[in-house]
């Protein structure tokens, strides 16, 4: 069972196009192609994960051309950092929705839901570039070592203060708090 600490920034794009072009100028290689990530966010009835700032997310991704994959992910509290930094440990599943079954009869229960189109880039130095379109906007996610994840945000022409190490949920939750919207499930409509 793989175990690692996940480093990891976002940063926002006003859309698709700003996004290509500022990553068009990174030399890297194609890792994973676009695909639909269908993500369920996991707890107890008490919360408990939620309190400690963890998370249990099973992922379930769908490619175009009708193939599957499914990922079950744990997610530590997050550490003091300039970036997101968290133990993460995940595996592989032949069938998320068998799992998410599995999980609500041992009494876990889906608390939110949310979804994103992405594709995924690796540069050389092992940072993983994935260009995320999400329900509220278009964002680059990085991941890797820190002195690379910093290099590779000045060759995009962004800084440290242009770092968003919130999680999509919290981002989503800000957005419809500021757009006087309830909030519900991140899903494209």
């Amino acid at each position: 069972m793989p175990t690692n600490i996940e480093r990891e920034i976002k940063l926002r794009y006003r859309n698709r196009r700003e996004a290509e072009v500022a990553i068009a100028t990174i030399q890297k290689s194609p890792h994973k192609e676009r695909r639909l990530q269908d993500d369920r966010l996991l707890d107890l009835p008490d919360g408990d994960l939620r309190r400690k700032r963890c998370a249990l997310r099973v992922r379930v991704e769908k490619f175009f051309g009708g193939r599957t994959t499914a990922i079950v992910t744990f997610k530590g509290t997050p550490q003091q950092d300039i970036m997101k930094v968290r133990e993460e440990i995940e595996t592989t599943l032949t069938d998320g929705d068998t799992m998410l079954q599995i999980f609500e009869k041992l009494g876990w229960h889906v608390w939110f839901r949310y979804q994103k189109y992405r594709e995924e880039f690796i540069t050389t130095n092992n940072v993983i570039i994935a260009l995320d379109e999400t329900p509220m906007g278009i964002f680059v996610e990085l991941e890797g070592a820190k002195d690379a994840v910093v290099q590779l945000t000045k060759s995009l022409g962004k800084t440290s203060t242009d770092y968003i190490n919130a999680s999509y949920r919290k981002l989503y939750e800000t957005d419809c708090l500021e757009a006087g919207r309830p909030i519900s499930d991140m899903v494209f409509k």
